[in-house]
């Protein structure tokens, strides 16, 4: 399987060409196969009900908060559901019927069959555990507007803001933040395989 980046002329093929690359690998290397041994009581219709369990995953790859935004996000992603030889994604309601189908034992199930594939695939199991492992993040507030998405009233021990030395008649005249506000440089939910604004000039050719 090849694929292919570039520019089209269409207005839009996929906003998640980096996922689409992700889940051909998947496709190719049948990182996923392991879920075939979750076994859920539920009829078939047009998916199965691994289907939407995997389906569930490419959501959460894809930034969705919750179930509910998988209409908005992937409905419209034909070209993306195609890699995984789905005709479309699965409508919100049946992923969410699926996951509510779910007892104790396809839980279970769930659990041993993503620690196979984390065993596979995890570097860290794999890792020789007779030198060090680094682990570097920056856990480091960053200054933002009071608006920012997910941000925290805060402030930076030892680090005052530095206003220019102005007389009382002209403070009016220079704009103040009320209020200081911090983000972690490490958000808790992002959409890891959005292509961001260009994503209208992306597209994947699988061949």
């Amino acid at each position: 399987m090849a694929i292919e980046f570039g520019l089209t002329t269409e207005m839009v093929n996929t906003q998640y060409a980096v996922l689409g690359v992700l889940l051909a690998h998947y496709q190719q290397n049948q990182v996923l196969k392991s879920l075939d041994q979750v076994r859920i009581s539920m009829k078939s219709g047009d998916f199965s009900p691994n289907d939407k369990v995997e389906q569930v995953l490419v959501s959460i790859l894809a930034g969705c908060e919750t179930i509910s935004e998988v209409n908005l996000k992937l409905k419209p992603e034909i070209q993306l559901a195609q890699l995984c030889d789905w005709p479309r994604f699965a409508d919100q309601s049946g992923l969410s019927r699926t996951l509510d189908a779910l007892t104790l034992m396809n839980i279970e199930q769930l659990r041993q069959a993503v620690t196979q594939i984390l065993h596979q695939q995890g570097q860290t199991v794999n890792h020789d555990w007779r030198g060090h492992l680094y682990l570097d993040f920056d856990l480091s507030g960053l200054p933002c507007g009071k608006k920012a998405q997910e941000s925290h009233k805060g402030y930076f021990a030892k680090k005052k803001r530095n206003w220019p030395s102005i007389g009382p008649s002209e403070r009016h005249k220079i704009p103040r933040n009320p209020m200081v506000r911090t983000l972690s440089r490490q958000s808790t939910y992002r959409p890891l395989f959005s292509t961001g604004r260009l994503s209208h000039r992306k597209f994947i050719r699988v061949r």
